[in-house]
């Protein structure tokens, strides 16, 4: 799919609320997310998750109540999560809200922090991923999404203007980190086919900041991670939410190879991108979740069609959802869409 070779059919993989796999247990599924991905014939095996953080292993809690909790955790932000469901937290505040907190007391730490990935572990997950046959890959988070959890978006979209030398030295420091892990796990005789990248850069109308400031500030380091990954024979998987349309050149001279999940809820669609990316881009999702939360299968089917139509045109698309299939979606009707993803997903 990445060199737009010759396929028997896309590739595969999907991403699931916790509440969703614990409805579809209730309604019959039986070995959890494993055996869905199983079902779904699933490609993709990730060896680690790696998120640096300067205190590694911190869980305070701070307060709590019969529904949430409030927790300190180990990038020194408060945050409110909700009991036994899940969902995004209510940021309260950040430890380190300021360029005077980053040089007393977070950088050094983040610098020498334990790696956030052991490299034993990871060793083990890459002997299981080709048992399976599957694409092995490395996964991280960038710069956008360091900064956004250390010292959370207001401070963050203002240093991007008032203060943009600090902002480069975290993400500086934050992409030493990550790469400084990986060559550890490399150095246990692991041989990744790729490196996937997680980062939010965007909301539903465009990204957190113009273009042009993404390319001075933080585009570097996406490419410094690319870089590294090409030079070790990966490819490379960029995953961001949101509109942002107006960003993808920039990722296609970054070095991205495949862009997860595009999604459709911010408008964008890959009947549009594809015809003018997909010969340099690859493209991993756009399924529309909300059209799946409708439990119509008529719908859905309509929505895979014509999207795998486009997608498979360039010969460099794989099937995923444009997020992450919510518990509005049956097991039942799930089951359905493997078999429309098995139908209209062959070459």
């Amino acid at each position: 799919m990445f060199e737009r070779g010759e396929q028997d059919r896309t590739p595969r993989h999907e991403s699931f609320w916790p509440e969703t796999i614990r409805r579809w247990e209730v309604e019959g599924l039986v070995g959890g997310q494993a055996e869905v991905l199983r079902l779904l014939g699933g490609d993709f095996h990730s060896l680690c998750w790696c998120w640096p953080a300067p205190f590694p292993g911190r869980r305070t809690v701070v307060e709590e109540d019969a529904a949430t909790q409030v927790v300190r955790d180990e990038w020194g932000g408060l945050c409110r999560f909700w009991k036994g469901k899940s969902g995004t937290p209510e940021h309260l505040g950040f430890g380190c809200d300021s360029r005077e907190t980053w040089a007393s007391e977070y950088r050094e730490a983040l610098r020498n922090s334990v790696p956030a990935v052991e490299p034993g572990e990871a060793a083990r997950a890459f002997a299981e991923g080709r048992r399976l046959g599957r694409w092995t890959h490395l996964t991280t988070v960038e710069g956008f999404e360091a900064l956004r959890k250390l010292i959370g978006d207001e401070v963050f979209l203002m240093g991007l203007i008032e203060d943009p030398e600090w902002i480069v030295d975290i993400v500086r420091v934050h992409t030493d980190a990550v790469l400084r892990t990986f060559e550890a796990v490399l150095a246990k005789g692991v041989e990744p086919d790729g490196l996937w990248i997680y980062g939010d850069m965007a909301f539903n109308h465009a990204t957190f900041c113009s273009p042009d400031m993404y390319r001075e500030l933080i585009w570097p380091f996406h490419k410094q991670m690319a870089d590294w990954a090409h030079e070790r024979g990966m490819k490379v998987i960029f995953h961001t939410d949101g509109r942002i349309g107006a960003v993808l050149d920039l990722y296609i001279e970054a070095g991205f190879d495949c862009l997860q999940p595009i999604e459709a809820k911010a408008g964008m669609d890959i009947r549009e991108i594809a015809p003018v990316y997909g010969d340099r881009l690859a493209l991993f999702g756009n399924i529309d979740i909300m059209v799946l939360a409708t439990n119509r299968l008529d719908l859905i089917e309509e929505e895979i069609r014509a999207k795998f139509a486009a997608g498979m045109a360039t010969r460099g698309y794989a099937y995923h959802s444009d997020h992450s299939v919510p518990p509005q979606v049956s097991w039942e009707t799930y089951q359905a869409i493997i078999g429309v993803v098995e139908r209209y997903g062959r070459y």
